[in-house]
């Protein structure tokens, strides 16, 4: 691995040094919040960034709103919560909600106003040179505009419910994240001006197009340019677009914000506080209509943000959908892996006999998971000495491969046992109907774990063979979801290793019996050893260089959260250990602090794909531990959660982990580092040959399947 050059201090000056310093003060911690939100910022550059294609940039513009979307609902609504209940309880950095939502807002109202210039004052004017334009109504001919009338009426006005405001109707419920227009009308013969709420339906098009030419203009103009024939007879004296979000309730979102909910008493979980966390409004909005939505609404002055048009990016990801390659990133296709692919479509390759020969580590998107995965599932299902199949399902393709082949093994007549988690965000109504679908196949369904949510990814073969049952294992980052693994990097391990096979057989017993083991043979397991372990592992580390060793760690995650092991890290640094921290979003832990993180460096790599692989490394004196899992350094996953992190031994194996990590730490196109105070600066390549992390795999994948 890399090195950095490590100070020589004396082991007593440091081990005193050490012991004066309180690593508990909050200076020493960045905010979660905070360092979620500068992710974000840089999920925002990759829109920003005029070295991506044109639509690679529109696609970031949808995904930044999308993330912020999710943002307010879950943290936001869950600070406003607190503040309602009258948590004081201060973070870690320090600070009690109130504070944490106060610079929350002044954050994001600068991010917002930098995602709407991107788009404002480049990104339209770039779509419209290549010949993608998006135009103002008034710009159309008046053909055109005759032809929209027809549209109008025909296909989007019969799903238009305009509802208004008055004394014999109240205040309309605004549903959340979704667009619409505040239209203020007057009668003839009156005075007084009256509001009504119009929805922009989610069941038209938003981008409207434009004949056969790739114009195109946005939903929300073509209704006000049409008002009149929803609302016949009466002035129309002003229209304006606006956006509500809610927070997300507990009860139907178990992971709104578990580690701020925990704080509020039960009782008070039920009641319905702070439902509005923001309000966005169109600039130019009359002041009674922001007046009155912000009294009906109930939100503060402060969470209105006042936008210039158009609100709400998620639409524009349509725009990708254009047949412009000119516009966009190289397509990718993963690879077959090389030693899974037969070649043909005949399962020529025996998995297991492969796996049995040497251990496998599948990378998608790099490797194909339907040739790798749904290969050994598929096998698995089909195999005659196949006795038991055993897999725990997070989320999963709306048609999964994975789940049919689990319902074909049950036809054969394999004993199978699936671990389904109905708190999956986002995926529960399609993982209750996957487990009824199993269930009706007589397969063995155990829904989630009393107390723990089940983040794990694993599944375990039993087969039958000449000398005797062997226990064949997948243990993985990420999700057994065939369209995801097309989109993030995930790794996963495939073993023949009887020990991780026993210890994932006690993990299943566990699910589907609720029998908790407390020690594991080796795999690092939460609730149970993990925590401990790689608290060990990191003592390991500092006590290797108060010896005068060399003592070295490299962690790949996509949170470093948990203030536990952000002080064991810090101790280690203080100790002389050098530490390399890939870090995608959260980090509380500051590098480059004066005798405490002088030796810590952290990275965030962030690209076409979403960095979602767990990676561990400790140099453990010359005798190199490496491991890979599900599990970031999150209390959450640590203590809350059931996880898997699996010890990676085969030396090539190893290597190929070294690559990664080492091709990482060395990306000057993708990368970027963060700074003391939680900011981050963006590597440039300068004169130096551009290393990006993910065109650098990619493209070692394709060389790997043409040999």
């Amino acid at each position: 691995m890399p090195q950095h050059e490590l100070p020589d201090d004396d082991d007593e000056e440091t081990t005193s040094e050490n012991a004066a310093i309180d690593l508990t003060d909050s200076e020493y911690y960045l905010n979660r919040e905070l360092s979620q939100l500068e992710f974000q910022k840089r999920v925002l550059h990759e829109a920003m960034d005029e070295r991506n294609p044109l639509l690679e940039r529109v696609k970031f513009l949808a995904i930044f709103t999308t993330n912020m979307d999710e943002f307010f609902r879950k943290r936001v609504g869950g600070l406003k919560q607190q503040m309602a209940a009258d948590v004081t309880e201060l973070s870690p950095d320090g600070r009690t909600p109130r504070e944490q939502w106060d610079e929350i807002l002044d954050v994001t109202r600068e991010m917002f106003r930098q995602q709407s210039s991107c788009y404002r004052d480049v990104i339209h004017g770039e779509l419209a040179g290549a010949g993608i334009e998006i135009v103002s109504y008034d710009d159309l001919s008046s053909a055109e505009r005759d032809d929209l009338r027809e549209y109008f009426e025909a296909s989007v006005l019969p799903t238009l419910t305009p509802l208004t405001f008055d004394p014999a109707h109240p205040f309309p419920f605004i549903s959340n994240l979704s667009l619409s227009l505040a239209v203020l009308t007057r009668k003839d013969d009156e005075s007084e001006t009256t509001f009504s709420r119009v929805k922009i339906p989610k069941n038209r098009p938003r981008l409207v197009r434009i004949g056969d030419e790739t114009r195109y203009v946005l939903l929300e103009d073509v209704i006000r340019a049409n008002l009149d024939l929803l609302f016949p007879g009466t002035e129309i004296i002003d229209h304006s677009t606006f956006r509500v979000t809610r927070n997300a309730e507990v009860g139907k979102d178990e992971e709104v914000a578990e580690d701020l909910i925990d704080m509020i008493e039960s009782v008070l979980r039920e009641r319905r506080f702070a439902t509005v966390v923001r309000l966005e409004i169109e600039e130019g909005m009359p002041d009674e209509v922001r007046e009155l939505l912000v009294e009906q609404l109930g939100v503060d002055e402060r969470e209105v943000f006042c936008l210039p048009e158009p609100l709400d990016f998620r639409d524009f990801m349509d725009l990708t959908d254009c047949d412009r390659s000119d516009l966009k990133t190289a397509p990718w296709t993963p690879q077959p892996h090389p030693r899974l692919s037969g070649g043909t479509p005949d399962e020529s390759v025996d998995v297991f006999e492969e796996i049995r020969r040497n251990d496998v580590l599948v990378h998608h998107p790099y490797h194909s998971f339907e040739e790798t995965v749904q290969k050994f599932l598929r096998q698995a299902a089909t195999d005659p000495d196949v006795l038991a199949i055993k897999l725990s399902i997070y989320r999963t393709a709306s048609d999964s491969k994975v789940v049919e082949s689990l319902i074909e093994a049950a036809k054969n007549g394999k004993q199978v046992a699936v671990m389904v988690e109905l708190k999956a965000r986002f995926d529960e109504e399609n993982n209750m109907e996957w487990g009824k679908k199993l269930e009706e196949e007589g397969i063995h369904v155990a829904y989630g774990t009393i107390g723990y949510k089940t983040h794990s990814k694993t599944a375990l073969v039993v087969r039958e063979e000449e000398d005797g049952v062997q226990l064949y294992s997948h243990i993985a980052t990420g999700n057994y979801h065939s369209e995801t693994a097309k989109t993030y990097t995930d790794l996963g391990l495939l073993t023949a290793d009887r020990e991780i096979g026993q210890d994932l057989s006690d993990l299943f017993n566990y699910f589907t019996g609720h029998t908790r083991h407390e020690k594991y043979r080796k795999l690092l397991i939460a609730p149970g050893n993990m925590r401990e372990r790689f608290t060990e592992m990191i003592r390991t580390e500092a006590g290797l260089a108060r010896e005068g060793k060399e003592g070295r760690i490299v962690a790949k995650m996509n949170s470093l959260e948990d203030p536990a092991i952000v002080e064991e890290l810090y101790r280690a640094a203080m100790d002389g250990v050098d530490i390399d921290l890939i870090v995608r979003d959260i980090c509380r832990l500051r590098p480059g602090i004066e005798g405490v993180s002088e030796t810590v460096d952290v990275y965030s790599v962030v690209g076409r794909f979403l960095e979602h692989s767990r990676i561990f490394y400790f140099g453990n004196d010359g005798d190199p531990r490496y491991f890979i899992g599900s599990a970031d350094w999150m209390t959450r996953n640590l203590d809350k959660r059931v996880e898997t992190i699996t010890p990676v031994t085969n030396p090539a194996l190893r290597e190929e982990l070294s690559m990664i990590l080492e091709t990482m730490l060395a990306d000057n196109r993708n990368c970027w580092v963060m700074e003391s105070d939680g900011s981050y600066r963006q590597r440039r390549p300068g004169d130096e040959p551009a290393v990006a992390t993910q065109d650098v795999l990619m493209r070692r994948a394709g060389r790997m399947s043409d040999t």
